[in-house]
């Protein structure tokens, strides 16, 4: 039987699930309302603080999708992307365009690493 370790457990989801040595995060989004330069940068963040809560990092992401509510924004969301995103360990990674939860947000993401 395989262990399952949730993290930040709420009511109707949990922010990370590790099971047989993947970490899948729930989709993180930014604040409402601001820019896709602002959200993608908190969405970033979270991501981090998630996989190290998880004793994982960014590194050792092997797939992200990416949910943007406006692809005309997608050169926007790349540039924060790819200041972040470390060269030579690149995710296989997709990009849509989606209505989101609200119309105030621009970015969601959703990422799953390795241990």
């Amino acid at each position: 039987m395989t262990d399952i370790k949730r993290l930040e457990t709420g009511p109707r989801m949990s922010q990370a699930v590790i099971a047989n040595g993947f970490v899948f995060l729930a989709g993180q989004v930014g604040e409402p309302g601001t820019s896709v330069t602002d959200q993608t940068t908190a969405i970033l963040n979270q991501i981090d603080a998630l996989l190290a809560q998880a004793g994982t990092d960014k590194t050792r992401i092997v797939s992200a999708q990416i949910w943007m509510a406006d692809m005309a924004k997608f050169a926007e969301m790349n540039a924060v992307w790819d200041a972040w995103v470390p060269q030579g360990h690149t995710p296989a990674r997709a990009t849509g365009e989606s209505a989101l939860a609200t119309p105030d947000y621009a970015v969601e993401i959703i990422v799953t690493a390795v241990l």
